[in-house]
């Protein structure tokens, strides 16, 4: 990203290399990439510096609209302060404080990041089961049939895993927590974990 600077004050933002008219003169857009860094800025043109300080993950936080200045002969893309999103559900109500209902009468619901996240392990889990369901369908069905022990082994193991990362999701006192599990780190042996932990060795 580049910006055009006149007068000390930016004029033109520019996401891509692009032709433009600077003073009555037509510029090609390949000044960008082949004019030196001082080339350009002896006309106006500065490469953007981004700065993301204060830009943080947006999947667990919301962050302000970057903004663009241009200080002591440098154009800095920046943030501001960013927020946590949300970690618990939150009913949706109109102006004067009522609950919104869909369509069958339900309650409205903003789902808070605990519960997306459980969500996806719920779905995880059921991913993990599906591809074993067929062992305890036959053994419904076919009265001399069992289950091998591995399966029903394995099978429990994934529940008890989907349960454990649900209350350590449910356990978490704030945002930051709450992606610390999800954060794997490398112990530089490389072994790379996160506190979540991870889902039992398929059997099939």
């Amino acid at each position: 990203m580049w910006v055009l600077v006149q007068d000390g004050k930016i004029t033109r933002t520019f996401n891509s290399p692009k032709g433009f008219v600077l003073n009555d003169t037509q510029y090609p857009r390949d000044i960008f990439n082949k004019w030196s860094q001082a080339e350009k800025e002896a006309i106006g043109i500065y490469e953007v510096i981004v700065d993301k300080t204060n830009y943080k993950d947006s999947e667990y936080y919301n962050n302000s609209n970057s903004t663009i200045t241009f200080e002591n002969n440098q154009a800095t893309e920046s943030w501001g302060t960013s927020t946590a999103r949300r970690l618990t559900d939150e009913n949706v109500v109109d102006e004067n404080n009522q609950p919104i209902l869909d369509e069958d009468g339900n309650q409205l619901i903003n789902y808070g990041l605990k519960t997306i996240k459980k969500r996806i392990v719920k779905n995880q889990a059921a991913s993990l089961l599906a591809p074993t369901d067929w062992y305890v369908i036959k053994a419904t069905e076919v009265e001399d049939y069992t289950v091998p022990t591995e399966i029903t082994n394995y099978r429990a193991a994934v529940r008890t895993r989907s349960n454990e990362m649900e209350t350590a999701i449910d356990n978490a006192n704030n945002v930051d927590e709450l992606k610390a599990l999800h954060d794997y780190t490398d112990d530089g042996n490389g072994n790379v974990t996160r506190p979540l932990g991870e889902w039992p060795e398929e059997v099939i």
